[in-house]
């Protein structure tokens, strides 16, 4: 035997997205999920400060198979939209650099804020709840429900699907709404994962430098970011590589320029008419952390002083420093991944409300959907704003 109940809205998953929606829907909403606490992407990310937008989330900071179909969400709820909401709610945050934005206290502000919201809509959130059979009849959609040791069949007129991706399955993560996605007719593209640390193999030689951080300018499948490298003990991590990730793809190589402000050449011909007697590992580490210099220079074979390199030389090196290409063995995947690249097809979706287009009443948002923003707060814009657009068609059609 199993309880009936209905309710207008139905939200699967207690992520940012799901709690955004549901502040937003109207009517008698259930969000239901099967962690213990809501929003625990929020509660981890930033360090415990949440990165919850970035001044310049504009669309093409994002990955798509349509690269069009976020930008009229992210135009309709924009990152200063949030930002306004946060003040209201007495929120301190802070900037930090390439226009992320942090909590000056803790995550759980932001999450606090939004069951703030929610409570203030009615919306009700069912914890520790598992999603079973989900169907879709006349009278809407039917899913069976287990929560605290009780079979649960709810109906409502819409379901909105806010599970999220495959990143970080020790935190739940399945693909739920993917399979979901499917069985309605949608389509979903390769998923794979994203803003992830690259891994290499011993050849590479990068244990003996775990630990070190340099600004460098990393590339992958026409993309580059300037932002700080760290070597680990399985490869290369750090913002610059995590955001190059998401444009890389098995068996193709990424480019390091580990001196991004350019003019090396210059800067080591300049330093051989004043530093000459010094040893190049000596020079190197002027420019570069001590550990990695000797390293680089050890590579190269570097056992000469400045003044026995010539200008063909320092050229040579320069360009190798530059430009050093390296091939990734592979990733460390989903279980560190901070997003899912790929996802739900928006090609199914309309991009005003976030509905499938063949199954009314049918919503699917965040990072469920293919479309990944890069690394410092875009991902969360893109839940801030997909539900947002979601629940405000929603309320609409309801009214």
């Amino acid at each position: 035997m199993s309880d009936g109940l209905t309710y207008d809205t139905l939200i699967l998953g207690a992520g940012a997205a799901g709690l955004m929606c549901a502040a937003h829907a109207g009517g008698r909403v259930l969000v239901v999920d099967h962690a213990k606490a809501p929003g625990e992407k929020i509660r981890i990310s930033g360090g415990g400060r949440c990165n919850f937008t970035n001044m310049y989330a504009d669309p093409e900071a994002f990955l798509s198979g349509n690269p069009h179909f976020c930008k009229s969400a992210l135009k309709r709820y924009t990152q200063w939209d949030f930002i306004d909401l946060v003040q209201r709610h007495g929120i301190p945050w802070h900037e930090k650099t390439l226009g992320q934005l942090f909590c000056d206290r803790s995550a759980k502000d932001i999450i606090r804020m939004l069951l703030d919201e929610m409570e203030a809509a009615g919306a009700e959130l069912w914890l520790r709840t598992e999603i079973g059979e989900v169907s879709h009849g006349p009278d809407g959609f039917r899913v069976t429900l287990d929560r605290e040791g009780r079979r649960l069949e709810v109906t409502a007129r819409t379901l909105v699907l806010a599970t999220g991706g495959k990143s970080i399955p020790k935190m739940g993560a399945t693909g739920l709404a993917y399979r979901l996605a499917e069985q309605f007719g949608l389509k979903v593209t390769e998923t794979r994962p994203a803003l992830v640390p690259l891994t290499f193999g011993e050849e590479a030689g990068f244990k003996p430098l775990a630990g070190v951080a340099t600004p460098a300018r990393v590339s992958a499948g026409g993309a580059g970011f300037e932002e700080a490298l760290l070597f680990t003990h399985r490869g290369l991590s750090g913002p610059a590589v995590l955001q190059a990730s998401s444009y890389w793809r098995e068996g193709q190589p990424i480019t390091v320029d580990l001196a991004p402000g350019g003019a090396l050449f210059d800067t080591l011909k300049a330093r051989r008419a004043t530093d000459g007697r010094k040893a190049m590992a000596t020079v190197l580490a002027d420019l570069l952390p001590a550990r990695l210099a000797a390293d680089l220079a050890k590579r190269h074979g570097l056992t000469c002083n400045l003044a026995d390199m010539s200008d063909a030389a320092l050229r040579d090196l320069a360009g190798a420093l530059t430009a050093w290409e390296l091939k990734p063995a592979g990733s460390e995947g989903y279980r560190t991944a901070e997003v899912t690249l790929g996802g739900i097809d928006t090609a199914g979706l309309d991009s005003r409300t976030m509905e499938a287009k063949a199954v009314p009443g049918l919503h699917a948002i965040g990072e469920a959907l293919d479309v990944t923003g890069w690394l410092g707060g875009y991902n969360f814009q893109w839940a801030w704003s997909s539900g947002w657009a979601a629940g405000t068609a929603i309320a609409a059609r309801g009214r």
